[in-house]
């Protein structure tokens, strides 16, 4: 068997398959991601649990999952040893699991068909109270009693049991490192592509993610202690793909320096996220994601308030309050006026400017709308401009979101960029069509990356305007005023076309000939009968 990265993929991608014959798309995320999440979390628990008692346990050393599972229960059946047990698995993951919730034992009664649906809510409750605010809720989604699983207990006792046992013999330590989070994310995207515009909205496409990050981290891609803010953060993957970028000495330490904030409106998107998070092998103490209304609570606002980066892809054009008190509210203040509250892609993009360092870069991928609008916008955007805060805009091509056909930028903003100059990328002929989606390849993402990172004029793509010229556009960033994508008009010499085309009509007249010829041999004529 393989044990790879797409191997796993595949297992999950049956999974849901499977699942979807009983659950609409959105409810079978709820169930299937949820039961990946505890089938990991289990599974570490008792792996970890191993190592630290079993004293022939050799570093590195491959840990049946049934052996793990057996030897826990022993452990914690020892007063001698289950509390000193329980505080370390407290103190490395996070969390510890009474040995008759884990997801082996939960398996263990579906086998000898004696699975009580309330048994396994007593385990996502015994692993949320055990981890204090890190797990609180975080399955509060799945209900093991919905009538979606089936009008009667019997039914969703079944058709959970069915779901676990698809589960119960992957083990995931025998994968890459990294094979979990990313299979975990792939799923997420999988939802995302086809369950309808709102799963859409939690996650930004990961070649999107790739950019942003790139954009954000360049210049700093060893800096130790690197910190990274969405204000957005959907399912947490837009926050995530800066570990690829940053820290590049492979030294799992140094990944792990980098301090993951991030803010998100819905419920049911905050536990994926933080699920996300924690299966992508992000510490505890190195995440810090928070459920609330970005705009009307601004979060965080004690302590650490200033980031190296801000990756953000926020809702289109939502209305939001614009109640004049945020004109005291410092992120706005400056500005003097307030997006209009049927749009407010600018509000999200001055809170995040807002959190940003002084040296720190920022990426926001908004509707085009935002480049050229007036009213308070177009004021908006001046004072920005004033202040040389926006460093590049890049036009993506469009339906490169989930769910949208309409064309998107990213706008990548800075605080200490003194030249005022605005690089203008235009994108938007730069994917391959896959059936019905369009994606941006990696050839594609380097093209896009080396011109930003030149900040040279490339024809037909790519223009480095000044403040001046920007100005003389009344401050309007149409991609369009600063790069002509059209074609140059083909320069066709006229005395050689029509001596081609005299040279065609004499050898269409002898074919004619030719042709007659035979025609005649055959009793035939070109005006058909015979």
């Amino acid at each position: 068997m393989q044990y790879s990265n797409e191997n796993l993929k595949t297992i999950f991608s049956q999974l849901v398959k499977d699942s979807l014959r009983y659950l609409p798309f959105d409810d079978s995320q709820d169930y299937i991601l949820g039961l990946i999440f505890y089938k990991a979390v289990s599974d570490n628990v008792i792996r970890e649990a191993y190592s630290l008692v079993n004293h022939d346990y050799v570093a590195g050393q491959h840990i049946d999952l049934n052996e793990a599972q057996n030897f826990y229960e022993q452990a914690m059946a020892d007063e001698a040893i289950c509390g000193d047990l329980t505080q370390k698995l407290l103190d490395k993951l996070g969390c510890a699991i009474k040995p008759e919730l884990t997801f082996g034992a939960i398996y263990k009664k579906v086998q000898a068909k004696e699975l009580k649906l309330e048994l396994l809510r007593e385990a996502f409750k015994d692993i949320e109270a055990s981890a204090g605010n890190t797990y609180a809720g975080l399955f509060a989604d799945f209900d093991v009693n919905s009538n979606k699983l089936g009008k009667e207990p019997a039914d969703r006792n079944a058709l959970l049991s069915g779901f676990i046992n698809s589960l119960a013999n992957i083990d995931f330590s025998l994968y890459p490192d990294d094979a979990l989070g990313d299979s975990y994310e792939y799923l997420i995207a999988q939802y995302a592509s086809v369950s309808g515009k709102a799963a859409g909205e939690s996650y930004t496409p990961k070649a999107v993610s790739q950019l942003m990050a790139r954009f954000v981290t360049l210049g700093k891609e060893t800096l130790y202690g690197f910190s990274v803010y969405d204000p957005c953060c959907g399912s947490g993957s837009l926050l995530l793909q800066i570990k690829n970028f940053i820290n590049n000495s492979n030294d799992a330490s140094c990944k792990q320096s980098i301090e993951y904030y991030g803010q998100e409106l819905k419920n049911q998107t905050y536990n994926l996220a933080r699920m996300n998070m924690m299966l992508n092998n992000v510490s505890n103490t190195c995440w810090h994601l928070n459920n609330g209304n970005t705009l009307a609570q601004d979060w965080p606002n004690e302590g650490q308030t200033k980031f190296d980066a801000c990756v953000v892809n926020p809702p289109y054009s939502q209305q939001y309050s614009a109640d004049k008190t945020l004109l005291d509210d410092p992120r706005f203040s400056k500005y003097g006026v307030l997006p209009p509250y049927s749009k407010a892609d600018y509000a999200f993009l001055l809170h995040g400017l807002y959190h940003l360092k002084d040296d720190g870069t920022m990426a926001i991928m908004l509707p085009p709308g935002v480049l050229f609008r007036g009213a308070s916008e177009g004021k908006i955007r001046k004072a920005l401009l004033d202040e040389g805060n926006i460093y590049a805009v890049i036009g993506l091509p469009a339906g490169i979101l989930y769910h949208t056909r309409i064309p998107t930028c990213i706008i990548v903003l800075k605080k200490n960029h003194t030249s005022k100059d605005v690089l203008f990328i235009d994108a938007s002929q730069e994917f391959q069509k896959k059936r019905a989606t369009i994606e941006l390849m990696p050839e594609h993402l380097d093209k896009i990356f080396k011109a930003y990172q030149e900040r040279a004029n490339v024809e037909q793509f790519a223009y480095l305007a000044s403040y001046e010229e920007i100005v003389a556009n009344d401050y309007r960033l149409n991609i369009s005023n600063y790069v002509d994508a059209t074609e140059s008009a083909i320069q066709v010499d006229l005395s050689s076309a029509l001596s081609s085309l005299a040279q065609a009509q004499i050898e269409d007249k002898e074919i004619d000939k030719k042709l007659d010829f035979y025609l005649n041999k055959l009793e035939l004529s070109l005006k058909g009968g015979r």
